[in-house]
């Protein structure tokens, strides 16, 4: 099944399709179209980040800044057709509340004390299901896949969202002057939204020095 397409701005159309029988979305390019449809786009934060090298390498040194990484990347991704939401596992923390902040024109949750990210994610798929929304939730966990998926609701595995983002970033580059890159997807990672986010992860307190 072919999900919707949108046109953006003279852009290659990036269209996310299900295979017949199939419950997981691969990405597409395909010609722009006219028409717009947007779709909300849940990313399992801490998955897509353990499932990169890339990611990894940055977490390893630096966690904020990988999460901020990663927002950037979804920011870039989510242009036109994309309401973009990121999930961070906050159930070890007790003073996260669970509230939805916006950085970079992408939703950011951690989840509140005691309650996992997958359980946040499970619910954003449901409510998605109950209003006939379209929706594509990324994550590779084993459990949270098979719960989310229905109507139009469809799964992204990690590898394959990380592998779109590269493809985006490629595109960009191709359509930008030589020697400029978009947001995210260039090396320097913004201080401002690493702070907000190193914030939001300690449950609004000041970040540590």
């Amino acid at each position: 099944m072919r999900l919707p397409r949108a046109y953006s701005g003279g852009r290659t159309g990036r269209v996310l399709e299900r295979r017949p029988g199939s419950h997981t979305a691969r990405l597409r390019v395909d010609a722009p179209r006219r028409r717009l449809v947007v779709r909300r786009l849940v990313v399992d934060g801490y998955n897509v980040l353990h499932a990169d090298d890339v990611y990894r390498r940055i977490a390893a040194d630096d966690l904020d800044s990988a999460r901020a990484r990663l927002v950037e990347d979804v920011a870039a991704f989510c242009t036109g057709e994309w309401r973009g939401t990121v999930v961070f596992d906050g159930a070890g923390n007790p003073t996260s509340d669970g509230a939805p902040h916006r950085v970079a024109g992408v939703t950011v949750l951690f989840s509140r004390g005691g309650e996992s990210a997958d359980t946040v994610i499970e619910s954003l798929a449901r409510r998605s299901r109950d209003r006939g929304e379209g929706a594509t939730i990324v994550t590779s966990d084993a459990a949270t896949q098979w719960t989310v998926i229905g109507g139009d609701v469809t799964r992204m595995s990690s590898v394959e969202f990380v592998r779109a983002i590269r493809e985006t970033g490629r595109e960009w580059t191709e359509h930008s002057p030589a020697g400029t890159r978009k947001g995210a997807l260039q090396e320097r990672i913004d201080p401002d939204v690493r702070g907000v986010l190193a914030r939001w992860a300690r449950g609004n307190q000041a970040p540590k020095a």
